[in-house]
């Protein structure tokens, strides 16, 4: 994988999104001679339009992140595919459209958009189509090696099974005497010089699984194995980085602190986001204000009670203050203020509360709190203090997700559907410390555009 702004991208999407964003240009301009030729202009130098050119493609190649186009199931169905490259090349037109009127000029004719729609779907569909079945293959997987052959190797043996995954385990080594859950890793000692056999056996990586403390590192052959240029890490970076997430099982204190993240040289990001929220978060409340009134009209006329609601939540350093939403329970959806998990299809939800949650109108007015300050637009989902006190008691390092701002989207929304259960609780907790660990604008804006993916499929929304 390469490691772009502290997030991890896999080789397969970063090969198809260049391939895909050189087709779009490809189709841009195919579409603009065909144009000219029908109405008789002449095809001057290409130099001359990049701006078009890039403009549309760069608005498709966008609208393709958000839609999922990139994602593992993309990867693995080539129907699902073609269906999240349709929508995201509607989507792009759709952008480019607007973006005549904001900006004249930078973008294509409308009679060109419509012949690069078409092109643009039928290249880039025909690429999927004959590339699909390489994706898959050992050409885009890493080749690794696992020290170890217990419980935590198996847990990568596990991984390996998955679709999409990015690597392949070329042999597993038994470290000790200890339990070997991996029946065919081999001794260590029937191998007489690790880093020759794995440099033989072409691995570009070693993992070092051993069980939790009981041995010693084998440092002699992690130096030899680094020596002959193949990358050695252990199991929790690792999973990190082929998950997304922190691993709650393998990781312990010393790695989060010792580890690369949680940079304090954020002064100037921080400030960039700052100044995102105060501006995005006014156009967002003036623009859909009338969106707002409307439903907090239909909620109240639904059922009594009030249209908008305060809850109490724990925000940046476990700090309390209140969100506000609209309403979409019953008014007595808690008796007696006993805080009770959303569950799915909760009798508790209203009709119009139904709706507002999966297309999320009913998020919009926490616009206010970002605008105070108390939210930011990404960041890990505040919970209510009922919850939070319990949860801390249960789950390790629950606490350290309040270290950065809560959000109204976040790294676990994009990539967890909807939970309530203490066991949902604690995988939402490790995207949200893989997300606190490697913040950065550009993983910020990988997560918005997601987002996009999330309110037009709306999984579990409850």
């Amino acid at each position: 994988m390469l490691r772009l702004f502290k997030h991890y991208i896999p080789y397969p999407v970063l090969f198809l999104a260049i391939t895909d964003f050189v087709l779009l240009l490809a189709a841009a301009e195919v579409a603009w001679i065909i144009r000219a030729q029908q109405i008789g202009m002449t095809v001057d130098f290409i130099g001359n339009r990049m701006a078009p050119l890039f403009s549309f493609a760069c608005s498709v190649q966008i609208a393709s992140i958000a839609v999922g186009v990139y994602s593992t199931e993309s990867l693995q169905s080539l129907r699902f595919a073609i269906a999240r490259m349709l929508v995201a090349v509607s989507l792009g037109v759709i952008f480019m459209a607007i973006m005549a009127f904001a900006i004249p000029g930078m973008t294509l004719w409308r009679s060109n958009s419509i012949y690069a729609m078409g092109l643009a779907f039928a290249f880039v569909a025909a690429t999927r189509i004959l590339l699909g079945g390489l994706i898959g293959t050992e050409a885009f997987k890493r080749r690794l090696i696992i020290l170890g052959a217990g419980a935590r190797a198996q847990r990568i043996k596990e991984l390996e099974s998955q679709p999409g995954s990015g690597f392949v385990v070329v042999g597993y080594i038994g470290m000790t005497n200890g339990e070997k859950v991996i029946p065919e890793a081999i001794d260590r000692g029937a191998i007489y010089n690790l880093a020759d056999y794995v440099v033989k056996l072409g691995a570009s990586e070693v993992v070092l699984a051993l069980e939790e403390r009981r041995n010693a590192l084998p440092l002699d052959d992690l130096l030899r194995i680094k020596t002959t240029g193949v990358h050695v890490n252990d199991l929790s970076t690792f999973l990190e980085r082929e998950t997304g997430r922190i691993d709650l099982d393998s990781v312990n204190p010393s790695w989060l602190i010792f580890s690369d993240g949680f940079s304090s040289g954020r002064r100037i990001s921080t400030i960039g986001k700052r100044l995102f929220d105060l501006i995005v978060s006014m156009l967002i409340l003036i623009l859909t204000g009338p969106i707002i009134l409307l439903f907090a009209i239909l909620v109240k006329l639904e059922s009594k009670g009030p249209a908008f609601y305060r809850q109490n939540r724990v925000g940046l350093f476990g700090q309390n203050y209140d969100i506000i939403k609209l309403r979409s329970m019953r008014e007595d959806a808690e008796h007696g203020g006993k805080a009770i998990w959303a569950a799915k299809d909760d009798p508790r939800i209203t009709l119009v509360g139904r709706f507002i949650r999966k297309v999320r109108i009913d998020e919009l007015p926490q616009c206010w709190s970002v605008l105070k300050g108390e939210m930011s637009f990404v960041g890990p989902r505040p919970e209510r203090p009922e919850f939070v006190s319990d949860l801390e008691k249960k789950i390790p390092f629950y606490a350290e997700r309040h270290m950065v701002k809560p959000g109204i989207t976040g790294w676990a929304q994009v990539n967890f559907p909807y939970g309530s259960s203490i066991d949902d609780a604690r995988q939402k907790l490790e995207y949200d410390l893989y997300y606190a660990k490697n913040y950065t604008p550009f993983l910020d804006i990988v997560i918005l555009l997601q987002t996009l993916r999330v309110v037009l499929w709306p999984d579990g929304a409850r």
